[in-house]
């Protein structure tokens, strides 16, 4: 069979190269032009193969790989610029912080990424994986700007120093301050304010609470104070759902009132004077030992309670506060839904933390206009901090602790947003600001003069001594005489200007709700045999709706009857 060169020689009896180039049709040269344009696209692909390969490589069993890549490639262009020991410090009433803590074994093990950024000493970047309509991954990068910004590298001598350390000065010149620790379950506010945890022990000495007690101990006996003659006491209780809990005297209920200068008292709150860094260290971790703590979905480990540490100053004579600083460990704030799998028990506790942080900023973002009304009956927390709120001299300082991990980064982003509406402390715009409602007021209408009131005792025994010595002015409300001696011998005693006379709405109310709650678990059994009755082959329909709508009706019933004793209680 003769090939195409041989046709032709035969045909037109001439070679190849004499006979004139025919005219390519154009459907040629497209069909020539879409193999090439083909072949440049494979061999792109394969290059981009090869570099999506390479770069998996590089991070070996992470599947969020290009989220990591886009935010390496992001610090890549970065000028960074951490805080360092040298920086100067900021004079200011309130100071908020972030620290950002490394990822732990869990985060690694995971393989989670890195999402937060600290390119100087007072910014933070978080890089939010988003995903658009076609699925492709991109971030979306949100700056926050403090008075200091922690990365994973800074030390709890750093983030003191900046922190804690000014606030005993302002103590030693007759103020009151105070410092909390605020963020995420597991983001690292024990380990800041507490100190290292080594499994299921704490290293007390390398945390904020030590660090102050040193501080203290120091300024007591320099030149500048000495003249001073002050003593050291200490106090350490939590707040848990509401109610607060002498840690040092075996968890005893302690109660909140104010007295006729509206100052507020914590009845009982037992009050040890510690001559050492040692002693304070001893009482810390006695107090921790018994704090509360549970399980939740973000954390195993979880404090369930804030823990207010408070180190005042007295003066030796007449046992008058010279000054006060309070270091809070807060409960860590979460979601409703990272508590929605718990009990009953884990949901009410993350309500009251929520609770009781949203009342703390709106106190503190109060303190940004002298005079401004200070809504610190809004929970327990900030009711006891209210000498710290309230006062010429009172300084206030936030660290934000926020977790780096991409599974965090909502998280992490709340804690963010709260922090700097801490610090933009805005009002509204006929100049008044934002409060939340009094929700408490125990015997605030008092108009009779009556001391101060803490329960202190030696380190070496257990007895007692009055803080004051003045007689009380309360016989006409009392009906009875009463004196200043009476009101600090224990845990339990309370004067009867403040006991609170019982209440029938209130018995109402407690007995409608113990009825509620034998109701709602009468109900819930009922709900489990219909439900075992529908998953009958044959059951009838009308039946099963007829006691639905019984049950249903017998919640409403109920509901509405304690509805009714919660209006009249709170009347």
């Amino acid at each position: 069979m003769m090939n195409s060169t041989e046709i032709v020689q035969e045909t037109f009896n001439t070679s190849m190269s004499n006979i004139p180039r025919l005219r390519r049709s154009s459907v040629v040269t497209e069909i020539e032009r879409l193999k090439k344009s083909r072949e440049q696209r494979r061999q792109k692909q394969a290059e981009k193969k090869e570099e999506k390969e390479a770069l998996m490589n590089s991070f070996p069993g992470n599947p969020n790989w290009q989220f990591s890549v886009m935010i390496k490639e992001y610090r890549s262009t970065l000028d960074l610029k951490p805080l360092k020991d040298s920086d100067p410090m900021k004079q200011c009433l309130i100071t908020v912080c972030v620290r950002k803590r490394p990822l732990n074994k869990r985060e690694l093990a995971k393989k989670d990424v890195d999402v937060i950024t600290v390119p100087k000493k007072d910014l933070i970047v978080v890089h939010e994986p988003k995903l658009k309509v076609d699925l492709t991954k991109y971030l979306e990068n949100h700056e926050f700007k403090f008075d200091y910004a922690f990365d994973e590298y800074c030390s709890n001598d750093t983030v003191y120093k900046f922190t804690a350390k000014p606030l005993v000065d302002t103590v030693f010149e007759g103020g009151m301050a105070t410092c909390f620790a605020y963020g995420q379950t597991g983001s690292g506010k024990t380990h800041t304010m507490g100190g290292k945890i080594c499994g299921k022990s704490q290293e007390y000495k390398g945390g904020i609470y030590a660090m102050a007690a040193i501080d203290v101990f120091e300024h007591l006996h320099s030149p500048k104070y000495e003249h001073l003659k002050l003593i050291v006491t200490a106090s350490f209780f939590e707040i848990y759902q509401g109610k607060l809990f002498d840690l040092l005297a075996d968890k005893a209920t302690l109660r909140v009132l104010e007295d006729g200068k509206q100052h507020v008292q914590v009845v009982g709150l037992t009050e040890r004077v510690v001559n050492s860094v040692d002693a304070v260290l001893n009482l810390i971790h006695g107090g921790n030992q018994a704090r509360t703590s549970g399980s939740t979905a973000a954390n195993p480990t979880s404090s369930r309670s804030h823990a207010v540490f408070q180190i005042t100053l007295r003066s030796s004579r007449g046992h008058q506060i010279h000054g006060k600083l309070s270091l809070i460990d807060l409960a860590g704030n979460e979601r409703g839904a990272d508590t929605a799998s718990g009990d009953r028990v884990t949901r009410m506790e993350g309500a009251a933390i929520n609770k009781s942080l949203l009342s703390l900023k709106e106190c503190i973002r109060a303190l940004g206009k002298k005079g401004a009304h200070l809504p610190f009956r809004g929970s327990k927390l900030t009711q006891v901090l209210k000498d710290s709120f309230v006062g010429e001299n009172t300084k206030t300082c936030m660290i934000a602790m926020i977790s780096p991990g991409m599974t965090s980064c909502e998280h992490s982003l709340n804690t963010l947003r709260y922090a700097d509406r801490v610090k933009e402390l805005t009002f509204s715009s006929d100049g008044e600001p934002d409060v939340c409602p009094d929700f408490e007021q125990e015997d605030s209408d008092i108009d009779q003069d009556y001391p101060p009131e803490a329960m202190v005792v030696d380190e070496e025994g257990t007895e007692p001594r009055s803080s004051a010595t003045q007689q009380s002015n309360t016989t006409q409300l009392c009906n009875a005489n009463y004196t200043t001696q009476q009101c600090s011998i224990d845990n339990t005693t309370v004067p009867p200007c403040y006991q609170q006379v019982p209440d029938k709405s209130e018995e109402e109310l407690i007995e409608s709700l113990n009825v509620w709650r034998a109701k709602c678990s009468e109900c819930d059994v009922q709900e489990i045999e219909v439900l075992s009755g529908m998953k009958q082959p044959y059951y009838e329909k009308k039946g099963i709706v007829s006691r639905l709508s019984q049950i249903i009706e017998d919640r409403i019933n109920h509901l509405i009857e304690l509805n009714e004793k919660v209006k009249l209680f709170s009347q």
